[in-house]
Parts: C-alpha cells; sequence; structure tokens
C-alpha cells in the first residue's frame, strides 16, 4: 500500500545558561559552549559577566581549563604574585610550562590586570602551537611587535578581524564575552 510521512520540525528553544547572557548576543554560542564544556562557570549568582574586563588569571584558567585541566609538573616557577591555593594557581603554572606566558617582568603575572588584546592574541596563538607567516594588515601593530605573529594567525584564521579594517588596538582590554569567543572560534568552529 501507499505510506504517507509527514516530518514535523520543532525549532530548538535557545536557553541561556546565564541570566545576563541574551540569547541574540554575539557571544551567546560563544558562552553557553564554554559553560557546557567546564571553561567557565560564571561569577556566580547565575552571572557570566560578559562586560567585565576579562583578567589575566582568567584567560590563562579557560585556556587551562579548554586544555581538559592537566595538572601542571610544578608551581607557577617563581610568580610571586600568585597565590598558593588560587583558582588560577595551577592554569598559571601549567601556562609557562607550556610556553603560554613567560609573566609579565621581574618574576610577576599579574593576575588580576586586564588582559589586553595583544596578550589575549598571543595567549591563544601559544596555545594552539601554530605559526603564521607575513604581516598583520593593521597600522596599529608593528612587525616586530611580540604579538604581530599572533595577531597574523589569528586574522587569518578568524579568531579576530581587529578594531576597525586598518586597526588591531593592541593595548585596549578584553570582555570576558571577547575572550570566551575569541576561544570558542579557536576549538568549536
Amino acid at each position: 500500500g501507499k505510506v504517507e510521512v509527514k516530518a514535523v520540525f520543532v525549532e530548538e528553544v535557545k536557553v541561556s545558561p546565564f541570566q545576563d547572557v541574551p540569547i541574540d548576543a554575539y557571544y551567546y554560542e560563544a558562552v553557553k559552549w564554554a559553560q557546557k564544556k567546564g571553561i567557565t562557570g560564571g561569577i556566580g549568582n547565575d552571572l557570566f559577566g560578559p562586560y567585565q574586563s576579562c583578567t589575566r588569571a582568567q584567560i590563562v584558567t579557560f585556556l587551562w581549563r579548554a586544555a581538559g585541566s592537566p595538572e601542571p609538573e610544578g608551581a607557577a616557577a617563581g610568580m610571586t604574585d600568585v597565590a598558593a591555593g588560587s583558582y588560577y594557581e595551577k592554569a598559571v603554572a601549567w601556562a609557562i610550562e607550556n610556553g603560554i606566558t613567560t609573566g609579565t617582568a621581574d618574576g610577576l603575572f599579574a593576575p588580576d590586570a586586564s588582559c589586553t588584546r595583544a596578550q589575549g592574541m598571543t595567549f591563544l596563538f601559544r596555545a594552539s602551537k601554530a605559526s603564521a607567516d607575513g604581516v598583520p594588515a593593521f597600522s596599529d601593530v608593528a612587525a616586530d611587535a611580540y604579538y604581530a605573529e599572533a595577531v597574523k594567525w589569528a586574522t587569518d584564521n578568524g579568531i579576530t578581524n581587529g578594531t576597525t579594517s586598518s586597526t588591531f588596538s593592541p593595548g585596549s582590554g578584553c570582555t570576558r564575552a571577547q575572550i570566551v569567543t575569541f576561544l570558542w572560534r579557536l576549538y568549536a568552529e
């Protein structure tokens, strides 16, 4: 006999993992991915804090968790401002051991300092263990800047487009939403 099949499609209802992450925000999918993967649990009280400045401790912790939270071989080698028992202690030790960071200077990591765009791209680039050829096409990125190769890699791989068509704004701080979006573009897409 004749069989008739009717397909009914139901649109997935989007539910935000945090009260302050609207489902239509550019960072919604990235934050949802990061929360599901255990990369971030937010800032407490069911909030993510998307527009809060992302600290150096937070980005290194996000990267460490994205790598599966591997146990570091040692301590945060000589970083006098990395508090023992802090949420970021193992992440900083891991990042040092893997060449992701050497700190800021004089045995300091500056965990509470805002992560700049230059630092963020450099951390992501070093974590990816990639390389890039050429010079980034931004007027504010010198060819010999410590972050030039990282910025070139990030733009070549769709991690970031810069802040305008001709500027990268290396010294500008990054928000938590931006950093998680960069991570998502690196690891999830």
